[in-house]
């Protein structure tokens, strides 16, 4: 019976380190199974809760970062693409580029077999126009599945957190049903 109060959604134990929190359907059975009183239980779920809240602002982070960085690895791909076609047709591109804070200057860009790409940690490397292109394009693949692995990661957290907090109040409400039971037990 004991094993049978305690259920995990769709059986799934953990989801790339989040442990899946257990539906408890059967109170009693739960406390004694995990062998906890019911302050303890209620602790332990508590801090579970908190634990979720922490990996839950970890991955909204890591969304916003993905999300910023995705239009930028697009704008990235159309200024190559522009470069591309403005040497096929043999015309210069005419480009207003930033110096530092305010301070901008125009370049005339003619006839170009290679652009130079920020990869971070202050690397920037030269790559043909081909090349370039190519790794942006896988860039923006790679950023573009690692967002949709972190929102369903978003979600999974999210149920596990209402399970979580329907288990708190299952054993909060199991409790004071259990005290006034043997309150009124002892009244009579």
């Amino acid at each position: 019976m004991a094993a049978a109060s305690v259920s995990t959604p769709q059986g799934v134990a953990e989801r790339r380190g989040i442990p899946a929190a257990a539906f408890v359907e059967d109170v009693e059975a739960y406390l004694r199974q995990v062998g906890l009183d019911v302050n303890s239980a209620l602790a332990f779920l508590q801090e579970r809760l908190q634990q979720y809240k922490i990996v839950e602002m970890k991955l909204l982070a890591q969304q916003r970062d993905l999300q910023a960085k995705i239009p930028d690895i697009e704008k990235c791909l159309d200024i190559v693409a522009t470069l591309q076609a403005k040497k096929d047709l043999g015309e210069a591109l005419i480009a207003d580029f930033e110096l530092s804070e305010g301070i901008y200057s125009r370049a005339k860009i003619e006839d170009t077999d290679s652009v130079c790409l920020w990869l971070g940690a202050n690397v920037m490397l030269e790559y043909s126009c081909d090349e370039a292109n190519a790794l942006l394009k896988k860039n923006l693949e790679n950023a573009k599945a690692s967002l949709e692995v972190l929102v369903a990661d978003l979600h999974f957290l999210r149920d596990q957190q209402t399970i979580t907090q329907v288990t708190i109040a299952r054993v909060f409400n199991w409790d004071v049903h259990h005290r006034r039971s043997k309150q009124a037990v002892k009244e009579t």
